[in-house]
């Protein structure tokens, strides 16, 4: 059978989005948190790590890791060995229970909080309403805080309602009710010290501005050094009358450092008593109660644009941390919901099990209704088509599926059942018109039904505050998906059978 224009697009972009979801069938175990306070930590052991060995045994899946662990301090502190893809770590500790881990994913799909576990939270400041920009800012400076603790796996964005109310939505993985009412139902606290003295705060007001516009922001420079390239960056921040005086006052006996151009004390920026950042204070500032403050900092990289990327992405976390200052909210959390692991594992297999009940259930009733193999396995073949490609274009935004996501793309397949339904029956009957008459019929009736089902899920993307995204992105997709290529390519294989 030669295959046409169609068919030949179905098959290429079921080979890109084999691409697109990665399989991997190798078994490894992610070092997901590490305690910040804990040895561990400052051996340098850090989350997003492969964990290869503990104390010589391999570990290839979770329970490897649970079982080595299980004997391993019997005898209360014990030396640890531990090795990763980022090296190997040594140290005695007497327990290891600062470090959590997990199987690492076998496909580049990622899976949200109904299937993973986790806690999740809908946020939204007490008697505060938020223009765009200072949500974005709020946004910002809470995954900011919640990556000062170390925590992995956190998704942070803004969201609204029908009504054009404001929330954050706050997802941490692997997270408790408990953990995440500590980490973001807290207002916050930053502070900036020189020495052990404290020059400003945020709380308080101390900041007035931070600036980002091009003309006092920036990466100035880059240069080659051993091993890459630097790239400085200076930005502006604007204290107010008080925090001036304040800094002149703690500055004004301080000495220069060996280069004679910076301080002998660093200015050290703390979020919640976690030390963030530390950047050196020009020695024109010394005694001087300037309500203009630069700062200056670098990035670096194996090559000038990584160095360049690099020094704009550490401007652009100072500047976050620094006007946490400037938005003293005090935090509500709306709603909030936690999943456990285990219940997500389960949750996940009974997902699959539905889904391989309703695509025999499908098969079956269309083997039925027509009583030809060849229609059947189109419609078979046409259902994996979509919802392969539906995962592979979520795999590719990096789309967290959750239990709407899931309902979503069960919503695509029956949607695209039907479609095929009209297409097979224009297919076989009026036999008066032409074939091809009857297949562009049943095209347009499709097409119709795509327009309807788009519109209707518009709305829900602000509906319930944002939670409902997932079911109306991923029932988008698949309908898109549907009406662009599979459909397209269904009709022709059936012009096939019937011709």
């Amino acid at each position: 059978m030669k295959l046409t224009f169609r068919i030949w697009v179905l098959i290429i972009m079921l080979l890109l989005a084999l691409l697109m979801i990665g399989p991997s069938f190798k078994s490894e175990v992610l070092i997901k948190n590490v305690d910040r306070n804990s040895t561990s930590f400052n051996e340098g052991v850090r989350s997003g790590m492969i964990l290869y060995e503990l104390n010589g045994q391999k570990i290839s899946k979770s329970q490897d890791y649970t079982n080595a662990i299980s004997d391993l301090f019997i005898n209360g502190e014990t030396k640890v060995e531990i090795k990763t893809d980022s090296g190997d770590f040594t140290f005695l500790a007497s327990n290891l229970s600062e470090i959590n881990v997990a199987d690492k994913p076998r496909t580049k799909i990622k899976t949200g909080l109904d299937l993973s576990g986790g806690a999740r939270a809908l946020v939204k400041p007490v008697n505060i309403k938020l223009s765009d920009d200072q949500l974005n800012d709020l946004v910002a400076i809470t995954s900011q805080r919640l990556n000062a603790f170390g925590i992995s796996d956190v998704n942070v964005r803004p969201v609204t309602d029908l009504e054009g109310e404001k929330f954050m939505l706050v997802e941490i993985a692997g997270a408790t009710t408990s953990d995440i009412r500590e980490l973001v139902g807290k207002q916050g606290k930053f502070e900036a010290n020189v020495g052990n003295v404290t020059v400003f705060e945020g709380g308080k007001s101390d900041i007035s501005d931070v600036c980002r516009r091009a003309e006092c922001s920036g990466v100035t420079q880059c240069t080659q050094a051993q091993g890459g390239y630097v790239c400085n960056f200076r930005f502006s921040i604007y204290l107010t009358e008080e925090a001036a005086k304040k800094h002149a006052a703690v500055t004004k006996n301080l000495s220069l450092d060996e280069t004679g151009q910076y301080l002998s004390e660093k200015l050290y920026l703390y979020i919640d008593n976690i030390l963030v950042d530390e950047l050196f204070i020009g020695g024109d500032l010394r005694g001087l109660a300037t309500t203009e403050i630069s700062i200056q900092g670098s990035g670096s990289g194996a090559t000038q644009e990584e160095a360049f990327t690099d020094a704009k992405a550490n401007m652009n976390k100072l500047q976050t941390i620094l006007i946490s200052g400037s938005l003293p909210y005090k935090l509500e959390i709306v709603k909030l919901d936690t999943i456990s692991p285990t219940l997500g594992n389960e949750f996940t297999k009974s997902i699959i099990y539905l889904g391989l009940v309703v695509f025999i259930a499908v098969s079956i009733a269309i083997f039925i209704k027509y009583r030809r193999i060849k229609i059947t396995l189109a419609v078979i073949l046409t259902m994996f088509s979509e919802v392969f490609i539906t995962l592979a274009i979520a795999a590719l935004i990096k789309w967290n599926l959750d239990a709407p996501s899931i309902a979503g793309i069960i919503a695509g397949i029956g949607t695209g059942v039907n479609d095929q339904i009209i297409i097979i029956d224009e297919s076989v009957t009026d036999k008066q018109s032409s074939l091809k008459e009857r297949i562009k019929r049943a095209l347009f009736i499709v097409l119709g039904a795509f327009m309807t089902i788009v519109a209707a899920m518009l709305p829900l993307f602000w509906a319930g505050a944002g939670l409902l995204r997932g079911f109306a992105l991923t029932t988008i997709i698949g309908v898109s998906v549907g009406i662009l290529i599979t459909r397209p390519a269904f009709a022709d294989i059936i012009k096939k059978i019937e011709g």
